[in-house]
């Protein structure tokens, strides 16, 4: 049921299939956040016209609102949110790494108090399975600690309690209908993540993620990472990378090995006013672009830029209309859900190698512009 068909390969950039219950997922593909059962101002009807085949929602969001024993009742998470196509869940853990202030680990678990009401929870490997067997998505994630990247020592316990608890999480799995990926930890140390890439590759799992990055180290920090652990992973199994989403960053993944992504950063820039673009990131709500009646990108086939001009857009903007999230949104994940097909055009043709230069050229400026430390990014997460 969920078997990995590898297509073709250029390099180390893969091309494949991976047969799932509610549909195949071509590979490689980038997965729209839906955090809350709902990717931010968008409906269903439009991420299918955009061309998304996979969203990501979000355990400890959906175990808190509105329970994972109501969607369950209501038919699960395809049937609550009306998406019929495949689905991946969190396990929960990085959203509960990230309430640094009002959380304790141990061995067993993770006790923390909701950044709703204050009330207090307790995830272990097994809960973590169970909500996410209630909410029914057809990829789960094996509950993780994520640390520091750059503290060796802490990194070490994290990992090797990552470990112990994807074992477990095995273990708790019932259901066969649904694919459940372990999570390699380690931080940016190389004696750690060459460990956990081939303690969670010797484990019946279908497919492997690749957790703990862009948290705060550097590109080259997260691009060593990845060329380190990739070729220790099975071919036969898919490669998620967790939480990446520049165009730079996608282009750059691909070519190391990796199969699946997602994150917020489309929708969330979109929400914030700005714009993937061939000129680079641009702020719509800048007055420079008060009369300018170009589409944000000449190049982009997308709604929003066959249809508005800039003009338009930051007049949105300015009047705080909701439809200028719901446009920009558009826009943003459509360059990214292209971009991957594109690429994934160019492995099964056997072109990809001699397009990389370019792509990296026509999305240059569009990487992530953050300069916080690693525990302020955790925190600013935990929304989403």
């Amino acid at each position: 049921m969920f078997e990995f068909e590898l297509k073709a390969k250029t390099g180390r950039a893969r091309a494949g299939v991976f047969h799932t219950p509610h549909g195949d997922l071509e590979t490689p593909v980038f997965a729209p956040v839906g955090t809350q059962a709902t990717v931010k101002t968008l409906t269903p009807a439009q991420l299918d016209e955009l061309g998304a085949s996979l969203i990501l929602s979000n355990t400890y969001h959906l175990y808190l609102r509105p329970g994972d024993e109501l969607v369950r009742e209501l038919g699960g998470l395809h049937e609550f949110m009306q998406w019929p196509r495949p689905l991946l869940t969190d396990s929960g853990g990085f959203q509960v790494f990230s309430l640094a202030q009002t959380r304790k680990i141990d061995d067993d678990g993770v006790t923390f108090k909701s950044h709703i009401d204050g009330s207090t929870h307790r995830f272990t490997p097994e809960k973590s399975i169970q909500i996410q067997e209630n909410l029914g998505a057809d990829i789960l994630m094996a509950f993780d600690e994520c640390s520091d990247p750059n503290d060796h020592a802490y990194s070490k316990i994290a990992m090797e309690r990552t470990h112990r608890w994807a074992e477990r999480c095995l273990t708790a799995k019932t259901r066969a209908d649904q694919a459940l990926f372990g999570i390699i930890q380690g931080g940016v140390n190389p004696d750690l993540r060459t460990e956990s890439a081939q303690f969670i590759a010797s484990l019946p799992f279908p497919g492997i993620a690749i957790g703990g990055l862009s948290v705060g180290e550097t590109k080259d920090e997260m691009y060593s990472t990845l060329d380190l652990v990739n070729p220790l992973l099975p071919e036969k199994k898919p490669r998620y990378l967790m939480g990446v989403g520049t165009p730079e960053d996608l282009i750059n993944g691909i070519a190391r090995g990796v199969d699946i992504f997602d994150c917020v950063l489309p929708t969330r820039l979109a929400r914030h006013n700005a714009a993937f673009s061939s000129e680079g990131r641009l702020n719509l709500m800048n007055a420079a672009f008060a009369r300018d009646p170009r589409p944000i990108d000449e190049t982009c086939k997308c709604y929003t830029c066959q249809t508005f001009t800039r003009a338009y857009l930051r007049h949105l903007i300015v009047a705080k209309e909701f439809l200028a999230g719901t446009l920009l949104s558009i826009h943003n994940l459509h360059a990214l859900i292209q971009l991957v097909k594109n690429i994934r055009v160019s492995i099964l043709n056997g072109t990809f190698e001699s397009n990389v230069p370019g792509w990296l050229a026509q999305w240059k400026g569009n990487a992530e512009r953050v300069k916080d430390g690693y525990q302020k990014i955790s925190q600013k997460r935990i929304n989403h």
